[in-house]
């Protein structure tokens, strides 16, 4: 090479726009459903112990997560960068806002929703290979305090290795991520319609129809919020209308976690084809697709099955027992393979979105400098790495389980050790009230956006501005009020954790003093 000539650098790769609107819509859907809707009705009807509040419960999330989708629908249109809901809080109010949303998203919301819906997965597959078992020890529970241990059980192996896989599958370019997720969310969306089939037409049982529907409102059957929560009458888990508030806002944890992830299509907006036009239609789509299928869902396991045996399936299993009282015998094992499908479809829409968050992020100077990079496919692939290693290791805490009266450990009937469950329903506390926090701010970040540029182009407007973003904002406070007030041990560590979040921001903004500018942005 002549000495006058400098060598060319190679173009830096850019985000290829491969997500059309089905695209789009399928990784909505695929993402929001994963195992939730198949168990958490067990849950709440416990918690809210009638037919008609187990309904309203699911109507109430379908309700705000819709609100929600439309009125995040102005802010995809309005900056369809990839990132989505970081590049809205960066916007709306200050890098600061962006990096909490982000931290948070890495620590928890997103990696401990992925960890949590892969347990789930292999939870199921235990049903067809009972040798994959919580209690099946590779590494036996190691104690870490009087509530929490680690240990390594091929449950736990089996969550880990689909997590790996996945993350491998997606470092390999978008169009295999797409592939996967268009065929397994038309697999699981195929199997909740079969499910809805079986529960109103072959399953329809008189008894439980009767049961369920001749008295709608009176709570039976209901588990106390808190141990203590029976000795204070205001807020007794069986009467007053305040005590219901209670019970209906501590059930909405895992409607809205089933319901949960439909923003994940924003952090691809980079990659999706006129976006100002299809990132809307495909967040109201989405949603409104899932929002309706969850519901019938639940009317058809109220067809089949009395609401005790709700209240009290087997491990929560909703689903199974419904289909298990109409095909006898067999129900476990259809319903192992309609979650699997369903939950394996779930996590490649989590772990294909998570990493585009990470990505604008680190060209921010706020994340590791790898991860604002794509490789040759077009992906960030170091993105989709660190968090695969991080949610691996959020599967492998375990908590101690207690007597939720005495407080004494629980102990195996057979072998008399300590029992231990996984960490699932800790983090679905930690995950829902910390997404919640996101929510409201980013939603309060619409109105705080029509102030401060109101010149902006904004190809779709929120629907029902002011009124309907307003109202999200009233209910979804009042939700996190109640959980921050009567699920405080796992409330308050979400919490705590975004607040971490705010010196780490300081330090790295820092250690990396100004970001590298992408294309997204420059635009």
């Amino acid at each position: 090479m002549p000495a006058h000539e400098k060598p060319t650098l190679a173009p830096e790769a850019k985000f290829v726009q491969g997500l059309g609107l089905i695209d789009a819509t399928m990784l909505v859907a695929g993402s929001m459903i994963g195992s939730g809707v198949f168990i958490v009705s067990a849950d709440i009807a416990r918690q809210v112990g009638a037919s008609g509040w187990l309904l309203l419960a699911w109507v109430v999330t379908g309700v705000l997560t819709i609100s929600a989708a439309l009125s995040y629908g102005e802010l995809a249109a309005m900056m369809p960068r990839a990132g989505g809901q970081y590049v809205y809080l960066r916007e709306a109010y200050s890098p600061l806002w962006g990096f909490l949303y982000g931290w948070t998203l890495f620590l928890v919301i997103q990696t401990g929703t992925i960890a949590a819906v892969a347990v789930a997965f292999s939870r199921f597959l235990g049903v067809l290979a009972p040798a994959v078992s919580p209690t099946n020890w590779l590494i036996a529970p190691i104690n870490l305090s009087r509530s929490y241990a680690v240990s390594l059980s091929t449950q736990q192996a089996v969550a880990i290795v689909m997590i790996a896989l996945l993350t491998a599958i997606n470092t390999r370019g978008l169009q295999i991520g797409k592939w996967i997720q268009n065929l397994f969310t038309s697999a699981k969306t195929l199997s909740l319609i079969a499910l809805i089939f079986v529960g109103f037409v072959i399953g329809r049982n008189s008894g439980a129809l009767h049961a369920n529907f001749t008295d709608l409102w009176t709570p039976r059957g209901v588990s106390p919020i808190k141990p203590d929560l029976s000795a204070i009458p205001a807020v007794a888990a069986t009467g007053g209308a305040f005590g219901m508030f209670v019970a209906f806002c501590v059930s909405q944890v895992g409607s809205l976690f089933s319901s949960d992830a439909w923003n994940n299509v924003t952090f691809t907006a980079g990659e999706v084809k006129n976006p100002r036009r299809n990132l809307p239609l495909s967040l109201a789509l989405g949603t409104g697709m899932v929002t309706v299928l969850y519901l019938l869902a639940n009317l058809a396991y109220l067809f089949v099955l009395p609401l005790d045996q709700i209240q009290h399936a087997p491990d929560d299993r909703v689903a199974t027992a419904a289909m298990d009282a109409v095909f006898h015998g067999a129900g476990p094992t259809i319903m192992a393979v309609a979650i699997m499908v369903s939950t394996f479809g779930c996590n490649n829409g989590l772990i294909l979105s998570g990493a585009r968050v990470y990505y604008a992020m680190a060209r921010d100077g706020l994340f590791f400098r790898s991860t604002g990079r794509l490789n040759p496919r077009s992906v960030p692939a170091m993105g989709l790495v660190w968090q695969g290693v991080w949610t691996c290791v959020l599967v492998l805490p375990r908590v101690r389980l207690r007597d939720p009266i005495s407080g004494a450990p629980l102990l195996d009937a057979v072998t008399g050790l300590p029992r231990y469950g996984n960490v699932y329903s800790t983090l679905l506390d930690y995950v829902i009230f910390a997404v919640l926090i996101f929510y409201v701010l980013t939603i309060a970040g619409l109105f705080v956006l029509r102030r401060t540029r109101p010149q902006a182009e904004r190809p779709y407007r929120a629907f029902g501005y002011p009124v309907v973003p307003a109202l999200y904002l009233v209910v979804a406070t009042a939700i996190m009020l109640v959980l921050l007030v009567y699920q405080t041990e796992t409330s308050l560590p979400g919490l705590l954790i975004v607040l971490l979040g705010v010196p780490v921001y300081f330090w790295w903004k820092r250690r990396n003093r100004g970001g590298v500018a992408s294309p997204e942005d420059a635009q």
